[in-house]
């Protein structure tokens, strides 16, 4: 997946567009309710992302589970996040290195962990199975 069709793909999803704050290529993709970031999408060199080809790259910065950024970082189209915070963050080539599906998987999953944290709480309780009456309580 390019840029492009991302963009396409979060439009149809979340009705978001990509916002230029910094008047170059570089894009922000926001909460349309609270503008928090969920996505950055930037062109960069190569060699900043440890990669012996030259040239740049395009990528997408993705807030991510702690626990799978280390075990996404060991496969291809991965890297340390570029300019976020490491620990939380992760880095995907738009080069077709990724999945879509995957990649779809994680902007999701992205989307969620930015979001405010009662709508999240609310996402949250929609997804969880329901419970009889007679049930025990946990």
């Amino acid at each position: 997946m390019n840029r492009q069709q991302l963009f396409q793909w979060i439009k149809r999803r979340y009705g978001v567009e990509p916002d230029y704050p910094w008047a170059d290529e570089n894009a922000v993709l926001r909460h349309r309710d609270s503008s928090k970031w969920f996505a950055l999408v930037m062109e960069v060199g190569c060699e900043k992302l440890g990669l012996e080809m030259g040239g740049a790259v395009d990528i997408v910065n993705l807030k991510c589970e702690p626990v799978l950024i280390g075990s996404l970082r060991a496969r291809d189209g991965f890297h340390p996040a570029y300019h976020m915070n490491k620990d939380q963050w992760v880095s995907v080539r738009l080069d077709g290195s990724v999945a879509d599906d995957e990649l779809k998987s994680l902007v999701d999953l992205s989307f969620e962990l930015t979001q405010k944290k009662k709508k999240r709480q609310q996402s949250k309780n929609l997804s969880a199975p329901e419970k009889r009456p007679d049930e025990p309580q946990a």
